[in-house]
């Protein structure tokens, strides 16, 4: 401390004198310190919205129909899980009566207890479909009709994805079995009921993978080739896309529509057997699925969309994606094997003894 001319007291900057550090620097560390967080913040902040907005296209798009279906009935095959089960919840909400179509009683079970639970609407009801049985279909089917006196929306949802070379009870390969052969057959048994409920609709639910898909008519099941999973899960999605194509087509003027559809890339149980084959690369891309992929609920929407908008019986046949119509690979507007197809599905489930 020491006197200025003048008579004022000069005092030290604190930490100044010997060992002192420099007041300049120090605001200078303070200063950068300040900007550092305003870029880290800015950073964060840009990270969040290109996450959001890489979400809300993942979304695809929304079914804002609002609808209703007091009155109306809707079957729903695979319903107790996945975007079965946002399916059939969105029905239920619309006042539907929903009719979940389930191999798991069990978990079907919980499943429509809490829908009505989350709804309000206790006219939730489940029933034993096993789409790997034939005789399962057909005492499925024989029951519907003689119990219910209606059927508005058909839904075929249930499915299996690249499972190991499994066949099902009737010889059939599993992928092809369940995801083409068992809705052939339960479509087919339905008609009848459809069509007394006019204007009726069929959804079934397919997928991308249909691209790059061949239809083997010398050997449907792998009984010669080497089993591909994936080869066979392209296979029964075609097949979904050309059953669709045929059967608008042979429904034209009945009142009856039909749509196919691609839901999307979505979190649900259907990957299990490719994360059993690759337990590693599961975990690894289990996070980033969170962020790539879409939820149940968004999953749903192309099915709804599908199932309630109005307007739609112009374009019975065709296929949807994003809650649009899209076209279909060159394999999926084959009409001389959609007819043959049918015709072999036909005679490979025994529809003509029915």
């Amino acid at each position: 401390m020491r006197a200025a001319p003048g008579g004022f007291l000069v005092l030290p900057w604190p930490g100044s004198g010997s060992g002192g550090s420099d007041p300049g620097l120090e605001v200078e560390v303070e200063v950068e310190g300040h900007w550092g967080l305003l870029r880290c913040g800015a950073v964060l902040g840009f990270t969040l919205i290109c996450v959001a907005v890489l979400r809300k296209w993942i979304a695809g798009g929304v079914c804002r129909c609002s609808v209703r279906l007091d009155g109306k009935t809707v079957l729903i095959t695979g319903a107790n899980t996945g975007i079965g089960k946002e399916t059939s919840r969105d029905m239920a909400r619309r006042g539907a009566r929903v009719i979940m179509a389930c191999r798991d009683l069990t978990r079907a079970e919980r499943a429509a207890e809490e829908i009505r639970q989350s709804t309000g609407n206790g006219n939730v009801v489940i029933r034993h479909l096993d789409l790997a049985s034939m005789y399962s279909v057909r005492q499925f089917a024989k029951d519907f009709i003689d119990s219910e006196d209606r059927l508005d929306i058909l839904i075929n949802n249930a499915g299996v994805m690249m499972c190991p070379k499994w066949l099902t009870e009737d010889g059939f390969e599993t992928q092809l079995g369940v995801n083409h052969l068992g809705h052939f057959l339960l479509t087919n048994l339905l008609l009848p009921k459809l069509k007394s409920s006019t204007p009726s609709r069929v959804v079934n639910v397919s997928s991308i993978a249909h691209r790059g898909g061949r239809i083997d008519f010398d050997d449907l099941f792998f009984s010669r080739r080497p089993y591909s999973a994936l080869e066979s899960y392209r296979q029964s999605k075609l097949a979904n896309v050309l059953f669709t194509r045929e059967l608008g087509q042979r429904l034209r003027g009945t009142g009856v529509s039909t749509f196919c559809l691609h839901p999307g890339v979505i979190r649900t149980e259907l990957g299990r057997h490719v994360e059993g084959w690759f337990p590693l690369l599961g975990m690894l891309l289990r996070l980033p699925s969170l962020l790539l992929m879409k939820t149940p609920t968004q999953g749903s929407q192309t099915t709804v969309y599908c199932a309630v908008t109005p307007g739609l019986e112009g374009l019975s046949g065709r296929y949807f994606s994003d809650c649009a119509e899209k076209e279909t690979a060159p394999e999926g507007r084959d009409d001389a094997v959609a007819r043959r197809l049918w015709d072999e599905s036909a005679r490979l489930v025994g529809l003509k003894d029915t």
